[in-house]
């Protein structure tokens, strides 16, 4: 019995790492901007994408559920013509660009 606690309790806090990991790129992302280093952005919006993933597989969500329910939100941001969408067609832009990929 105390073997399984001590997973649990692994795991739980895996997931309390990973959730602080996330807080961390975003701070870092903060700096990148604030620095205006384009290599700098891209690296932390990388390091977002991928923890946000990494933190979903370990919520138990799959990678494909979770890149169905990316799609499922940018077909929402379209109909629901946000902003970024309706002055720069930036969620059609991604929907076709993730309809490429797959």
């Amino acid at each position: 019995m105390f073997s399984n606690e001590s997973d649990i309790l692994r795991k739980m806090r895996l997931i309390e790492w990973l959730k602080a990991e996330l807080i961390t790129h975003i701070g870092q992302l903060y700096q990148a901007m604030a620095k205006n280093s384009e290599q700098a952005i891209a690296e932390g919006l990388a390091a977002v994408v991928v923890s946000c993933y990494i933190l979903g597989r370990r919520l138990g969500i799959s990678f494909e559920s979770l890149d169905k329910s990316v799609l499922m939100q940018v077909e929402q941001d379209i109909k629901k013509e946000r902003e970024v969408e309706k002055w720069f067609g930036d969620s059609s832009e991604y929907q076709r660009h993730l309809r490429q990929k797959g």
